[in-house]
């Protein structure tokens, strides 16, 4: 069943719509024509003061809806009706330290569980019908800086989750486990020089120690996979991104820093790396390469496409890894001039890294500050894109914005903030800041765009219907028309949208759902651009809609 999840339209059994991540539904019902009609039937609100942003991406199974909500928590509803049917509270400690709000972006359905992942970097399995604690694993220290945040993967029959906390000097992994009993199977580093294992022996390091981590930096280098991951079938591989290196500072840790800033293909049976590749060596501007790995088939080939954070857009033999595009998708990118298609680097701009605080002059306090685009924020960051089959179109939140950005001298401290940086950000535009366009992933050129005025932080979906579906900061979600980008309907949640839409049928009628509620990264590390949204009120619900007749 989940392997089938994006052909089948009367579920929703995985993060993506499908485990390849292309966010796109069958589903023709609501189309151009009948989109006027699309009407609310319930809205089920989180409740409490605890608020904050919503980033989460509702599962539809047997008649409920399984959906997180910020501070780990997890509600299941009636599908048609929005009742709630149980609520689970994860208890967190004091001391957590999640980089990016207290946001959770969705869980996994498998056998009778449903399964997600907690701020204090555990996974918790509960029962579907009465929300009861089926199993509980520790994934890592949270008072280290770990913490988790992204939905599980189901692949071959395991659960595969990540590790969230780059900013803390963690090391970024995947796992593998027993989802019916939450034991490990496998693990598998992505920082250079650690070891993997599988079945509690050992499993090969990742890499060579060394090779591109000097000294112990390897040690806290973190990338970690904050995102989580895709999994296609046809390939037999799971697609994870990896984030920025540890610390910021990138003169401390010179070389590439494999496999951070990447994207790691592994072997879902053995837990190997089969292939990686480098978005952005030895990174200095956290530009995170943990977005979503989308597969899709083009000229014949298995390909793979990734809208990374630092403003290039990736086409990649999925099989193989070998590099068959890239192009920018955001119009000012500083920090380099293009990517080498032969070797599958950036042509780099030097002056345009931050400088080396201890180089003279630096009085040891300060390097020298550049202004890059894009921002640390990226011109896309957690929010999901979606493809279409029938466009052959990716459809891609997008951001412009820079930075004023400069290193400072760093240690390692457990649990202590690992960046070496200091950095404003600012907008690029006076008219907007997000735009939703439509790429083709073979010519590079942007078929339409809709510009918004906030930054885009929410994910997209698609449909046979031959519509795109978004939502943003100032509470809408809307729908335009896949070819053409003419936007056709929207409606106010209230609340700002941060997280992907959703589509099914349900009794012969097509539904869509939203979760809507302002938060995540950019008021808490937005700088001018934060004040520019902080009218923007906070909020917690789930709104759904199907057509009136």
């Amino acid at each position: 069943m989940i392997s089938s999840d994006a052909t089948n339209p009367k579920s929703v059994l995985s993060s993506g719509l499908g485990t390849q991540g292309q966010r796109h539904s069958p589903l023709t019902a609501v189309n151009p024509k009948t989109i006027s009609r699309l009407t609310p039937v319930w809205s089920m609100s989180f409740g409490g003061e605890k608020q904050r942003g919503q980033e989460s991406q509702p599962l539809v199974y047997n008649g409920k809806m399984f959906v997180t909500a910020s501070y780990s928590r997890m509600y299941a509803l009636d599908v048609k009706t929005g009742q709630k049917l149980w609520k689970y509270e994860h208890r967190l400690p004091e001391g957590i330290m999640p980089c990016c709000d207290v946001v959770n972006r969705g869980a996994a359905l498998y056998d009778n569980l449903v399964i997600f992942a907690t701020l204090d970097a555990q996974l918790v399995a509960l029962n579907q019908d009465t929300g009861k604690v089926a199993w509980k694993e520790k994934i890592d220290d949270y008072s280290a800086g770990y913490s988790a945040t992204a939905a599980p993967l189901i692949a071959e029959g395991l659960l595969l989750t990540g590790v969230s906390g780059g900013e803390f000097g963690v090391v970024g992994r995947v796992e593998a486990r027993d989802p019916k009993t939450g034991k490990l199977v496998w693990s598998r580093p992505t920082v250079e020089g650690h070891m993997g294992f599988l079945n509690g022996k050992e499993n090969g390091i990742s890499g060579t120690t060394n090779a591109t981590w000097p000294g112990e930096t390897w040690k806290t280098g973190g990338a970690s996979t904050w995102m989580g991951g895709t999994y296609d079938a046809k390939t037999g591989l799971a697609y994870f991104g990896t984030g920025n290196p540890g610390p910021w500072n990138s003169h401390v840790r010179k070389g590439d820093n494999l496999y951070s800033s990447s994207t790691v293909a592994i072997d879902v049976k053995t837990g190997k790396i089969v292939w990686s590749y480098q978005n952005t060596p030895n990174d200095a501007w956290d530009f995170d390469g943990s977005n979503e790995f989308v597969t899709f088939d083009m000229d014949g080939k298995r390909m793979g496409a990734k809208a990374d954070r630092n403003g290039f857009f990736y086409v990649i033999d999925a099989t193989t890894g070998k590099l068959g595009n890239a192009f920018p998708f955001v119009n000012k990118i500083t920090w380099a001039t293009d990517i080498d298609l032969k070797t599958g680097r950036p042509n780099f701009v030097p002056d345009n890294r931050p400088g080396d605080p201890t180089a003279p002059g630096g009085e040891g306090t300060k390097g020298k500050s550049v202004f890059s685009a894009p921002a640390f924020l990226g011109a896309k960051n957690q929010m999901p894109m979606a493809y279409s089959p029938l466009t052959k179109l990716f459809y891609v939140p997008t951001n412009e914005w820079g930075m004023e950005i400069w290193n400072e001298p760093i240690t390692y401290k457990k649990g202590g903030a690992y960046l070496g940086a200091g950095f404003t950000i600012k907008p690029l535009f006076e008219d907007h800041i997000g735009s939703l366009r439509a790429i083709n992933p073979k010519t590079g050129k942007v078929a339409w765009e809709v510009k918004n005025t906030a930054p885009l932080w929410g994910g997209v979906l698609t449909t046979a219907g031959n519509l795109v579906f978004w939502g943003t900061p100032e509470g809408f979600l809307k729908a335009a028309d896949a070819t053409t980008g003419k936007v056709v309907w929207e409606f106010q949640t209230g609340s700002g949208v941060v997280a992907p839409p959703i589509t099914w049928m349900q009794d012969g009628e097509q539904y869509v759902s939203v979760v809507s509620g302002w938060g995540g990264a950019v008021p808490l590390w937005g700088g001018e651009v934060a004040k520019k949204v902080n009218f923007l009120e906070q909020g917690g619900s789930v709104w759904t809609f199907k057509l009136m007749k």
